[in-house]
């Protein structure tokens, strides 16, 4: 980077989350004396015309952005950065549908840059595409700090044993050593909220959301049952709305839940829990990030947030609560998303001159993906993640496309995709699936359904979609319905 800045280059940095944002900028500007902007849809109309403008007239040497900041027009672009290039936020899935990622390597293309893009868990498609030679891989064989070393990571059998609020003695036992030996913990668990539902335990009543086919999360602070899928809330009812008594359950634990919990057990520790709950008032997250770094806050609890880029050097441990809901996914690359997640996790712990420990509690201490990464690390997991995806035909073997469709009615998405596919004809190097109903069936109270568009030629896929998108516009079917096309789609939801 010294090298382009001193050629009175650019240098564009693309980040998955918000949050990364202010980290990256303050290491940046202790290392380089040059006007760096920043650019995410957490700043107002009138500092992202700022930072747009002194990166168009090559006033910001560097621009660090989410994956809206790659269409900032930069004079002078000399390079490229992606940073945690395997994460699915840098995939924009509503409206303009792009993936950054692969519309950055587009641009540098275009421009003849070179493109830097850094991982701890690479995605299966860069590692695929460093095996054809398209990417030249770049190991780094040590930690950041000079003294880490890789954390220890041990698995908590929960089978037969008695749980408090998703967290068994062990835990417990192992946050409180820690936080003994002068440590701080991070607690994570992938679900904001006290609970995921509420349950009638006389007739079995839960509290569904009326507009999705999901449940309603428990919020106790608020006394609100609140959908995370499409924002529907209600109060929370005294007893049962079908059989009226008032012997409700509440199973399951959320990350509020689990600061109650600790609360009680550690009374004079500071607990900080760092989810979209606690930090939606403007710089609340960044208060909680600087009291997690400084060591004031000695736990901290909190979602997929937490999971990455962040460094916290009194970090001694970290405690995976429950992972067993991303073992089993619908979605083939549930798996890799998993293994990512979990990696990602376990490193925030050990980063500076503490020891690290990370503990992973589990009802599948079997399972093959936490013996593979528990005893030959990631890349092993990707390997065999890979042989399993050529095996089946899927990408990056493969090439998919997905026609969407959502209507107030289900009958009204089956025939319009329907009558899709028989427009398509029968192409002979392009297999089409369906028309299937998502996974979530019913959202925000409108049905969705997917016709799916699979083959091992890219071309192939190309040559029917110019042809085709033609067609789908005009049939009288899709005026009833709201329809998109993803190419190369992140999941199948």
């Amino acid at each position: 980077m010294n090298q382009l800045l001193a050629r009175q280059q650019q240098v564009l940095i693309l980040v998955p989350e918000i949050s990364l944002t202010p980290q990256l900028i303050q290491r940046f500007r202790k290392r380089l004396s040059c006007t760096i902007a920043a650019l995410h849809s957490g700043l107002n109309d009138t500092q992202r015309l700022c930072a747009w403008t002194l990166a168009s007239q090559n006033q910001a040497q560097v621009v660090i952005g989410t994956r809206s900041a790659l269409f900032t027009p930069m004079p002078a672009l000399g390079m490229i950065i992606i940073d945690e290039e395997h994460d699915a936020s840098l995939k924009q899935q509503e409206g303009f549908r792009y993936h950054a990622r692969d519309l950055a390597l587009v641009r540098a293309r275009n421009g003849k840059l070179p493109v830097l893009m850094g991982s701890a868990t690479p995605s299966l498609d860069s590692l695929y595409n460093t095996e054809q030679q398209r990417y030249q891989k770049l190991v780094l064989s040590q930690r950041g700090h000079s003294a880490a070393s890789p954390p220890k990571i041990h698995l908590i059998d929960l089978r037969n044993r008695s749980l408090e609020h998703g967290m068994s003695e062990t835990l417990v036992q192992q946050i409180e050593k820690h936080l003994s030996d002068d440590g701080q913990v991070l607690v994570f668990l992938n679900r904001r909220g006290y609970a995921p539902l509420l349950m009638c335990h006389a007739c079995g009543w839960t509290s569904h959301c009326p507009r999705c086919y999901a449940h309603m999360t428990l919020h106790q602070q608020q006394q609100r049952l609140r959908c995370h899928h499409c924002g529907h809330e209600n109060a929370v009812p005294p007893a049962c709305p079908d059989c009226g008594s008032p012997a409700l359950l509440i199973p399951g634990a959320g990350t509020e839940r689990l600061e109650q919990s600790l609360e009680q057990h550690f009374p004079d520790i500071v607990i900080s829990r760092i989810d979209r709950d606690t930090t939606r008032r403007k710089g609340e997250l960044d208060r909680r990030l600087q009291q997690a770094r400084n060591g004031e806050a000695r736990i901290l609890i909190g979602t997929q947030m937490l999971a990455k880029g962040h460094d916290f050097p009194n970090l001694s441990m970290v405690a995976l609560v429950d992972i067993d809901q991303g073992l089993f996914s619908s979605d083939f690359r549930g798996a890799e998303r998993m293994a990512q997640l979990m990696i990602q996790v376990a490193g925030r712990a050990g980063r500076a001159d503490k020891p690290g420990e990370v503990f992973i509690q589990t009802h599948h201490p079997d399972h093959p993906l936490l013996q593979t990464l528990l005893h030959q690390g990631y890349p092993a997991f990707a390997q065999a993640a890979l042989q399993e995806r050529q095996q089946a035909g899927f990408p990056p073997y493969s090439y998919m496309a997905i026609l969407r469709a959502e209507a107030s009615q289900r009958d009204q998405c089956m025939a319009f995709l329907s009558e899709a596919a028989r427009s398509a004809g029968n192409p002979a190097a392009v297999q089409l699936f369906g028309p299937l109903p998502a996974p979530m069936e019913r959202r925000a109270g409108r049905y969705r359904a997917q016709l799916i568009l699979q083959t091992d030629q890219r071309a192939a896929l190309h040559q029917l979609l110019n042809t085709w998108l033609g067609k789908v516009e005009r049939l009288p079917s899709a005026r009833r319905v709201r329809w998109s096309l993803d190419i190369d789609p992140q999941d199948v939801y």
